[in-house]
């Protein structure tokens, strides 16, 4: 199983997040992901740096460690406009790049409706998430179809897509990992490296690609913790 991290993307400018990516190259951490959030949830007076323009600068500023938005949001630009955004940013970063692509939920209608985005039906933006994950798929990006809802699962199956659970159980993780899906993972893993190395550890035992720590308050701590879950060597 590969481990990422989320990057510190609420801020108003970028250094902090190009810098932890820098680092987590440096760790060995396997991958960086951004958001797409135009505020952090539910905290509108905060600010959320945009994660196309993020990316490419990430691509651009490592050269080894996976990047990934978890996840593109579809319906905040016209679904054309984010393949070639997902495709520029495979480009920059030599193949590195996996596109997280999600439908949001009524906790993100809030962003949309504050700039004046319309906020599209469950099936409009599925029909969406599809169109893209195809064509993220038809120029060889990796993609992750975020949420555990049943249509959206088997929109990933149908796509040939990973499916992303965020913080989801690792029973989950098993019960979809038997049904033949690749399924990715995000969420906190906690701020102690044991506590974080046993998350990791169930994570890998149910089958994941992918876990990817939210919010992490230490690197070291993500690096420590995924070493202790390899062993030596």
């Amino acid at each position: 199983m590969r481990v990422g991290v989320t990057l510190p993307q609420f801020e108003d400018r970028a250094d902090r997040a190009i810098e932890a990516a820098v680092v987590a190259e440096g760790l060995g951490i396997d991958g960086v992901f951004c958001f797409d959030h135009l505020w952090p949830m539910g905290q509108p007076g905060r600010p959320a740096l945009s994660s196309g323009p993020l990316l490419g600068a990430l691509a651009a500023s490592t050269s080894t460690i996976a990047i990934g938005s978890l996840v593109s949001r579809v319906g905040l630009v016209p679904d054309d406009v984010l393949v070639s955004m997902l495709s520029g940013v495979a480009v920059i970063s030599g193949g590195r790049f996996i596109a997280g692509v999600g439908t949001g939920d009524h906790l993100s209608r809030a962003e949309n409706e504050a700039y004046g985005v319309p906020f599209a039906s469950a099936d409009e933006r599925r029909a969406s998430v599809e169109a893209v994950g195809r064509a993220a798929r038809r120029r060889g990006i990796p993609v992750w179809i975020g949420g555990g809802q049943a249509k959206t699962i088997e929109l990933a199956r149908g796509v040939g897509a990973s499916v992303n659970l965020w913080d989801a159980d690792p029973l989950r993780v098993a019960e979809l990992v038997s049904t033949g899906l690749d399924v990715t993972w995000g969420g906190p893993i906690g701020t102690r490296v044991a506590v974080a190395a046993a998350r990791l550890a169930d994570l890998a035992a149910a089958g994941a690609s992918w876990a990817v720590c939210g919010w992490p308050d230490s690197l070291e701590m993500v690096a420590e913790a995924t070493q202790a879950l390899r062993g030596p060597g």
